[in-house]
């Protein structure tokens, strides 16, 4: 059975039909919500009956938006390694630290869960095509499953997005576009073909099931820690999507009785080269503005404004949590700590938290005995172009002096 009732506004809370095309609110433009018939939820499952279920998001089918099954694109994504950490732990004084590695997902990055969820249920509701303004995973992963589909998918990059993501959108056979701009100029332009393309647009919290993807992450951290939630989650945020989702699950598994109130601390993790979120934390606003300027080599953190921060600063807030902005330096020197210490290549996005937990540490923020979650957001191996080889070439039957390699 499928447990779906309607559409909420996550703003002002009007009313959308689930069974129809929705964006955002047609009242305030703000991002929709997936609403459940809990105590049915309740009633048909209990965590016990995951055991043994397919080892991928869709093995919490019931809290999940598609009603046919027949209507599932999937890759086999989710159910991701939550992993112990502990030289990493021992090297920045904590005794129980864990990284949810989100690399090893079908795509290399986190956003396989997101856009999962958003093309099967584009394909349940009878969408033929798709577009996308991405600043290269996520188009990375609305290809994939587009193709997977048998959809059509146009994707609007910005033109020093990473390479990687260019080739691997062509590669499936979607349309790629590069603008001259940031991901918001992107944006403009997927919303001024929709007229004359007649696509849809699987923007960042502009249509409401992305976020249900997304959620599943939370689910994963409850049910690999025996339903406990750690006391700290640290995110990196771009868009912002995966933290609004773990926070909004964290509510339905609470009202189903299978986790208690407390919750982590969720800390929101920015670039300082594109920190709208931080800035509006730090001022005490509701919302961010526009970043000027922005730029950072993570590529993922590059959003100079997202539809949904409100929503990011509420988790914060409410949670005791924080936000927070790194260096590209530190971001760099991190990427090497966790794959020298861990044998874990994160992205920079996912380095980033490594970085803020330091600040956090060093500001008393973060006691020494509690249980954090770093989120790796995707694969190091889909930023290589980052990095330079530092090593020495000889000629075969050339003399090596060994010990000194």
């Amino acid at each position: 059975m499928n447990y779906l009732t309607h559409l909420e506004c996550s703003k002002c809370g009007k009313k959308h039909d689930a069974d129809k095309v929705q964006t955002v609110c047609e009242a305030c433009g703000k991002p929709l919500f997936a609403r459940y018939d809990l105590a049915g939820v309740k009633e048909a499952v209990s965590p016990e009956d995951f055991v043994g279920r397919e080892a991928s998001m869709w093995r919490y089918w019931e809290l999940l938006p598609v009603r046919d099954p027949k209507n599932k694109v999937s890759l086999g994504e989710g159910w991701t390694p939550l992993t112990q950490v502990k030289r990493l732990g021992e090297t920045v004084g904590l005794q129980d630290l864990w990284v949810k590695d989100e690399g090893i997902i079908p795509t290399g990055t986190f956003k396989a869960r997101g856009l999962a969820m958003a093309v099967s249920k584009a394909k349940e509701l009878g969408i033929k095509r798709l577009a996308l303004p991405s600043a290269g995973n996520a188009a990375g992963s609305m290809t994939a499953y587009g193709a997977r589909a048998g959809m059509e998918s146009y994707v609007f990059m910005p033109v020093d997005a990473p390479d990687v993501n260019k080739v691997e959108c062509q590669v499936v056979g979607a349309k790629v576009v590069l603008i001259r701009g940031l991901i918001t100029d992107c944006g403009k332009m997927v919303a001024q073909g929709i007229p004359e393309m007649g696509w849809f647009p699987l923007s960042t919290l502009k249509e409401p099931y992305r976020i249900e993807g997304k959620k599943t992450m939370g689910i994963e951290v409850a049910e690999q820690f025996g339903w406990e939630l750690p006391d700290v989650i640290i995110y990196p945020t771009g868009g912002g999507t995966g933290i609004i989702g773990m926070w909004k699950v964290f509510d339905e598994l609470e009202e189903l009785g299978w986790i208690g109130s407390e919750r982590p601390r969720m800390v929101s993790v920015q670039a300082s080269g594109c920190a709208p979120i931080v800035k509006a934390y730090e001022e005490g606003k509701e919302e961010s503005a526009f970043f000027e300027n922005a730029q950072t080599l993570a590529a993922g953190l590059r959003v100079p404004h997202a539809l949904g921060d409100f929503l990011v600063l509420r988790a914060a807030r409410e949670s005791g949590g924080s936000a927070l902005a790194v260096d590209d330096d530190e971001i760099m020197d991190a990427v090497g700590l966790m794959a020298r210490s861990e044998g874990l290549f994160a992205c920079p996005e996912g380095a980033a938290t490594l970085s803020a937990l330091r600040h956090l540490i060093e500001d008393g923020k973060v006691d020494r005995d509690e249980r954090v979650v770093l989120f790796n957001t995707g694969s190091g191996l889909k930023y290589t172009d980052l990095f330079e080889v530092d090593a020495p070439v000889f000629d075969v039957g050339e003399k090596i002096d060994y010990k000194n390699l």
